[in-house]
């Protein structure tokens, strides 16, 4: 197929003074940043659906932007082929390695699953050939289990046994797909999983149900030979009022009470986050510290919008505690950073598309950057310690490690007398060590 992106060229770093806007001023694939390359660090991953399908509708109005890429119309296998070349063309302009997808995203889905599927056969084998041209790799991939008005009522949440066959019947699917695309994992988003009113819903069944969806997913994925990790997305709402996976810790709470842990991870998103009512840095420290942390679905939310708006992330506040955490983690393994982002409806163009991915990439490498120099510093970590030192020796150390009882601390406590105040948080310094470090 002749150049889709024509005069858009392959992208570069020009660094920080660069006017180019077609030019990375942060992003350095190859720079070292605590002793690893950045693209080592960030493991950037193309979301198909919103960058190849994504055409600016939404509720008032319909699409402004053309993804045709060459086809005559939508909804079709001639265009379902060309979005594979549009793709591997924007992934290598743009340096990117990895990409994702959903089932729905790389062909029209058909009446009879079989028809789906044979279409998915046919459109993978395309894709796979691209892979073995380009060396481009599967970050994970997952099943559409909410836009079918068959999923009305949620996938594995849904009130019909004849529903949650044909969800399992697309997780089977994607799972062949993963093992025949070597994909690096497979992720549960459930978009439809949750209620809109108690009054007709079983909860305890649903998210039984659901948990028993991905008991068999982790079965049969691991009977064909897929050794990737399994995700949970956690959203708090929309589309549905109540969803079960709210965020971080009720999916990290789901997975340890239904024996999933030990196969599943989280994939925590941004603007998800922000519903729920936390920061992008809450999710991923409690994603963290419940040793569930996996990948990120990179993009940022308008706080004075009520919904999910996928903007491309550009504050680098965010990016770089967002960096700081998963560095802090060890870093990825079988995850990476994928841009769930979309351009806004007014930026229509190829350019545009081009340009959401440089700032969303550059975002992330200063945010990597600023987040090493402020491990490097040491300071904010260094007063965390100081913090907590009193539970390093005497009765702290036998709280922490269990050894205490309520009547020995009991007795503590009426020897002291007036207890002493905890020591000063020192919020406001921390926060001038951020803005040092960022910008000094």
């Amino acid at each position: 197929m002749s150049e889709i992106f024509k005069g858009l060229p392959k992208v570069g770093y020009e660094g920080a003074q660069s006017k180019n806007p077609l030019a990375f001023k942060y992003y350095d694939a190859d720079a070292a940043v605590l002793g690893k390359p950045m693209k080592e660090h960030l493991k950037f991953a193309m979301a198909w659906w919103h960058n190849l399908c994504a055409t600016g509708t939404d509720m008032f109005g319909p699409g402004t932007a053309d993804k045709l890429f060459g086809a005559a119309a939508y909804g079709t296998m001639e265009h379902a082929h060309a979005k594979v070349e549009a793709g591997f063309e924007f992934m290598e302009k743009l340096g990117i390695e990895y990409f994702c997808f959903h089932d729905v995203d790389l062909v029209p889905e058909a009446q009879d699953i079989k028809e789906t599927n044979a279409r998915i056969d046919e459109i993978t084998d395309h894709i796979k050939e691209k892979q073995a041209a380009t060396g481009k790799k599967v970050l994970w991939v997952t099943a559409n289990m909410f836009s079918n008005p068959r999923y009305m009522n949620g996938a594995g949440s849904s009130n019909s046994a004849e529903v949650f066959c044909f969800a399992a019947a697309q997780v089977k699917k994607m799972l062949d797909v993963a093992v025949k695309l070597g994909a690096d994992g497979y992720t549960f988003w459930g978009g439809r999983e949750g209620y809109e009113t108690l009054l007709n819903t079983d909860v305890g069944l649903e998210q039984e149900n659901i948990a028993q969806l991905m008991r068999m997913a982790v079965q049969y994925g691991r009977q064909i030979g897929f050794d990737g990790d399994f995700y949970i997305e956690p959203k708090p709402k929309e589309p549905m009022k109540h969803q079960y996976d709210f965020d971080a810790a009720s999916a990290a709470g789901f997975l340890k009470k239904f024996g999933l842990a030990g196969d599943f991870k989280l994939n925590v998103e941004a603007n998800h986050a922000t519903l729920a009512g936390h920061s992008f840095q809450h999710d991923l420290r409690i994603a963290r510290v419940e040793g569930v942390f996996g990948s990120v679905d990179a993009n940022q939310g308008d706080l004075l919008l009520g919904w999910d708006t996928d903007e491309f992330p550009w504050s680098v506040y965010e990016t770089t505690f967002a960096m700081y955490e998963i560095l802090q983690a060890g870093g990825f393994t079988k995850g990476g950073l994928n841009f769930d982002s979309k351009n806004r409806r007014p930026s229509y163009t190829y350019d545009d598309m081009f340009k959401g991915f440089i700032l969303g990439m550059d975002a992330f490498a200063l945010g990597l950057v600023k987040a090493a120099a402020l491990i490097e510093d040491g300071r904010i970590d260094a007063f965390v310690k100081e913090r907590y030192a009193s539970y390093g020796s005497g009765y702290g150390a036998k709280i922490r490690d269990g050894s205490a009882t309520l009547e020995e601390l009991s007795a503590i406590a009426e020897g002291l007398g007036a207890p002493s105040l905890p020591g000063s948080g020192r919020q406001e310094e921390l926060q001038s060590i951020v803005n040092q470090v960022l910008f000094g």
